[in-house]
């Protein structure tokens, strides 16, 4: 699937929307504009903390990215710049001319849902949105439990993060407008956990997990071919995910039909 720019700068903004969201609602949250995208603070730690969607024209003012190292070395939170590798060479330079270091990378990845059909769920799975206290509870308690024991694939961006905080984000997230929430069921216990967004015709592939005992099962396809479904029916183009390069959930959506639009670099500046 070939990409135009103007479409990788649809989706970051989408991405900068979605994490705005969570910081605004926070008494202590920040987003200042930046170079056309958004430099968001959700809280120390938060991994929504990031610099995304910037200089798709081509232009970095660096008044604006003053003001940004301002506000997040005031909070000694370093910044975190997500920045796609379609734009233009010289952005990436003047970042590391600013003292940020190249991290890692991540890759985007997307299919139109109209075109993809998923097999029906195997038998014992089922997928239902999670609605009530208990189901949040759950959800919760299977996407923690998945992201901290990964699959050991490929390079991961973001370093270890606590199971506290990881809990904090997931509860703010669930509160920002436009989530909505998925478990999969496997013999009337819930044992995979999902998320979507849509954003207009975008629908946002957010993270799913399943907990370590219930893997190699269907579950993680069962999830997908329900936000795929309710994307196609809800009028979406395009549906994307973004995952760490050459790991197993990169794996596991491409043999779904997810083609790579493009990678983003992630660069940071730190105050140590």
């Amino acid at each position: 699937m070939f990409i135009p720019i103007p479409q990788a700068a649809r989706i970051d903004r989408a991405e900068a929307a979605m994490c705005s969201g969570v910081a605004r609602l926070r008494a202590d949250g920040l987003v200042l504009p930046v170079a056309g995208g958004a430099a968001v603070f959700a809280g120390n730690g938060s991994p929504l903390n990031k610099v995304i969607g910037l200089a798709f024209e081509g232009q970095l003012d660096p008044a604006e990215l003053d003001a940004v190292e301002a506000a997040f070395r005031q909070r000694n939170e370093p910044v975190r710049v997500e920045l796609c590798t379609l734009t233009e060479p010289h952005i990436a330079k003047t970042l590391n001319d600013r003292g940020y270091i190249l991290h890692g990378f991540e890759n985007v990845l997307g299919l139109a849902p109209a075109e993809v059909a998923l097999p029906p769920a195997a038998n014992g799975i089922r997928v239902a949105p999670a609605t009530s206290d208990a189901e949040l509870r759950h959800w919760i308690d299977i996407s923690v439990t998945a992201f901290t024991q990964l699959d050991g694939t490929g390079s991961v961006v973001d370093d270890a993060l606590d199971r506290g905080l990881l809990e904090k984000v997931l509860v703010e997230m669930t509160s920002a407008p436009g989530f909505r929430r998925y478990l999969a069921w496997v013999d009337g216990t819930p044992v995979g956990a999902a998320s979507l967004r849509i954003d207009g015709t975008l629908a946002q592939v957010c993270g799913a997990g399943t907990l370590p005992e219930a893997r190699g099962r269907g579950v993680q396809k069962a999830l997908l071919r329900q936000r795929l479904q309710e994307a196609s029916q809800e009028g979406c183009d395009l549906a994307v995910v973004t995952t760490a390069p050459g790991s197993r959930s990169q794996e596991n959506v491409m043999r779904r039909g997810f083609a790579l639009l493009y990678a983003r670099a992630v660069m940071i500046k730190s105050w140590e």
